[in-house]
């Protein structure tokens, strides 16, 4: 039986991952920043002989303090995992933020949980980490607490890019700008959403453009509007092409919010199939056309243009 890959900060950990180092963070979007972060868990870690992990919250403290705002996360955890095992962590740790660990004080957080029930021998965390209670930790009393308790701590600065530090927040707003090259950059990948092929109304394949359709649950929206994309089905080799609809399908009545991606020359079963697709370029905005021919002409442009720029 393999040793398994994520843990949970409820449960004991596993005998042989004790004595970890752990890199500790949100780490929603895994961008360069996240990365020098889980980087320096891991050196560490094998300079040492250690196990290295890397633990992440989810929901996301945000979603889970003020659960009104508009879905906004960059990552699933399924792709989190991925990412980190890539990075050569052993192991992803999720800290499930609830109620109670909403209350938990910053010292029980380091010594109840990091030093006792994980077995951390040492932390990593970025300059700007908080935790606890209200967000009462800072890196600070991280290595302050830390020290206490035997864990050694280590901060790591923010990756600079052009004068600014790179963030989560500059990948949302790039996204939101339909600036897709912009938000890879920072990424160091196509930001990418991961979701089902749900049977839909079939208006695609009416009109000689099927797509596959997805919902976009609690992924950030990007801009509204017609992307060139690649995709891979879970599972499988091989990369997709196509072009895709992002929004509410403003042609179309009742408007339902969804991912739309029409691939070229496949004609494969995907329903109830495990999809990514990875937004590689932002070609237009949504638009009401005047009849269901100019919209099939534009849908055509697109895919002309989503070729010609994915070749």
């Amino acid at each position: 039986m393999p040793a398994p890959t994520r843990l949970d900060h409820r449960a004991e950990i596993p005998e042989h991952l004790r004595g970890a180092i752990f890199a500790l963070g949100n780490f929603d979007g895994v961008h360069a920043g996240h990365q020098a972060v889980v980087r320096e868990a891991v050196e560490w870690a094998r300079r040492e002989n250690r196990p290295a992990i890397v633990a992440t919250f989810d929901p996301h403290p945000v979603r889970h303090l003020a659960p009104h705002v508009p879905p906004f996360r960059l990552t699933t955890l399924d792709q989190r995992e991925e990412l980190f095992l890539a990075a050569g962590a052993d192991a992803m740790l999720v800290f499930h933020f609830d109620d109670e660990l909403a209350a938990t004080s910053a010292r029980d957080f380091v010594e109840q949980l990091l030093c006792k029930r994980l077995g951390a021998a040492g932390v990593v965390t970025g300059e700007d980490f908080t935790f606890g209670k209200a967000r009462e930790g800072d890196r600070q009393a991280l290595s302050a607490i830390g020290g206490q308790a035997g864990i050694e701590t280590r901060a790591v600065g923010p990756v600079m890019d052009g004068g600014l530090a790179i963030s989560s927040s500059r990948i949302r707003d790039a996204l939101k700008a339909g600036e897709c090259e912009e938000a890879a950059r920072l990424l160091t990948r196509p930001f990418a959403v991961r979701g089902e092929v749900q049977h839909g109304d079939k208006r695609g394949r009416e009109i000689g453009f099927p797509t596959a359709n997805m919902e976009m649950g609690s992924y950030l929206r990007p801009r509204y509007g017609i992307y060139a994309v690649t995709a891979r089905v879970l599972g499988e080799a091989g990369e997709l092409k196509g072009a895709a609809n992002m929004g509410v399908r403003p042609h179309f009545d009742p408007p339902i919010e969804l991912l739309e991606p029409h691939f070229f020359d496949f004609s494969g079963y995907l329903y109830g199939r495990e999809v990514e697709v990875e937004f590689r370029h932002f070609l237009r905005g949504e638009a009401k056309f005047e009849s269901l021919d100019a919209l099939m002409e534009q849908i055509g442009k697109d895919c002309d243009k989503a070729r010609e720029l994915l070749a």
